[in-house]
Order: C-alpha cells, then structure tokens, then sequence
C-alpha cells in the first residue's frame, strides 16, 4: 500500500488539474505543503511530482515551484494511443454522434494488403464511420481490422467503443502504433459523410496499430476537417 501512495497522490492532483480546480500557469503547494496535506514523506511527493512533471501536466520552475500546464492543449495528442470514446470524454464534448455508413468483411486490395501485411487468404473487417461533434460532421474514421486476430465484430460494437470490446471481451493486448500525419485532397467519401464547408483538402492520421506480441493488426485512417483540430504533441527533452 505504502508503494503506491505516489501513483495516488498523482491521480488526486491529475484530476484537480483536469476539473479545473486548478487552473493553468498556477502554482502547486510547496513539497512541505504536499506533505503535510497528503501525510506522507517528501520522497513520495517527489515520485508524484516527477510523474507529473513526466507526463506534461507540470513544468518545475526553479525558484517558483511546479507550475501548471495547460493540458487541454494536449488532450488529441499525436503519440497517444487512444480511442475517440476515451478522447471525447476527457475532452467533455457536449454532444457526439457516431454513424457507421460501411460495415463488414472484405478481401484485401493490394493497397490493404501492403498496409496491413495480408496474405491473400486473409479476411478484413472494413468498419468507415463519421463522428459528428456539436452538430458538425468533422471526422471520417476508416478502420480496417485482420480477421484472424478480430474474429467478432458488429455494426452495434463499432456505434461504441472498438477498443473497449477487444480488450475487455476478446482479451487483446493493444500495445503500440506507428503513426503518420499528411495533407490530401478531399474525396468524394469525405465530402458525402463530412461537413467540409468549402474545404478543398483534409488531414489525415493513418494508424497502423500493433500487439504486445509486435502482431500488426489494424490500420486505420482518422480523417479531419482541416479548421477543427490541432494535434499537439508532449515532449520532454532528457540529457
């Protein structure tokens, strides 16, 4: 229990930063304060402090303390690996739709084929949906799953969460992606199920999604109107 208390101490600060109880560029308590309030040592302070500082929601300023960042500015980040599910909820979107328009099996094309690193006798779910955030329709997600590690999949699943069922119900041990960032013109796909307001080109974020056991087995392509997302990247620089 003791082990832990920093991982605690870290949660109940992460949170007070993400309500908004407190407010970026403002100054956390002192070490002795934190110590004091959470009765603790300031060598578990320091482990809570440091995993803060680690995972950007803090800068150490010497002289003025551990200042906060202002992490909603990271919250759709580049080196993440999350689901939209789990990106809208820590964003607290007000209203979000998702609307599956092509759902099922396919047999690899040769561009599928070479992203995902198919044989011809492999099977593909292809699951397109938009996601409609306020009224607006701004993302184009088309995901492409290997049958042979996704053996199940519905068109009810894909409404929800794709990653809570197949980590939850079929065990699946998502470890890492690979991730690559361009600007392409618009397609005639994009302008059917997005609300492109005259714009001619898009962003896309192609994903190619791996196991634990480094087994490639999703590749998606997250499609953005180009004026509604920034994608902001944390990095610290270790010497």
């Amino acid at each position: 229990m003791r082990q832990n208390k920093y991982l605690t101490i870290y949660k109940e600060l992460t949170d007070r930063i993400k309500s908004g109880e407190v407010k970026p560029g403002e100054v956390l308590p002192s070490e002795n304060d934190l110590t004091i309030q959470f009765d603790t040592s300031r060598e578990t302070i320091r482990k809570a402090l440091n995993l803060l500082s680690q995972n950007g929601f803090i800068q150490k300023i010497k002289g003025k303390g551990s200042v906060v960042i202002d992490v909603q500015k990271m919250s759709f980040p580049i080196s993440g690996l999350v689901s939209f599910k789990e990106v809208s909820k820590n964003l607290q979107m007000e209203s979000v739709i998702t609307r599956v328009h092509d759902f099922g099996l396919i047999k690899p094309d040769d561009f599928l084929t070479q992203q995902l690193d198919a044989t011809s006798s492999d099977e593909v779910w292809k699951v397109t949906r938009s996601r409609e955030i306020n009224g607006v329709n701004i993302i184009l997600d088309k995901d492409y799953f290997l049958k042979k590690y996704v053996p199940t999949l519905t068109k009810e699943i894909c409404e929800g969460s794709i990653y809570e069922f197949l980590e939850n119900q079929l065990n699946l041990n998502i470890s890492f992606a690979k991730k690559e960032i361009v600007v392409e013109d618009c397609t005639d796909e994009d302008r059917k199920h997005l609300d492109l307001e005259g714009f001619s080109h898009i962003v896309v974020v192609k994903n190619y999604v791996y196991l634990e056991n480094t087994s490639l087995f999703q590749y998606t392509e997250s499609r953005h109107r180009l004026d509604k997302f920034r994608f902001i990247d944390f990095a610290r620089r270790s010497v």
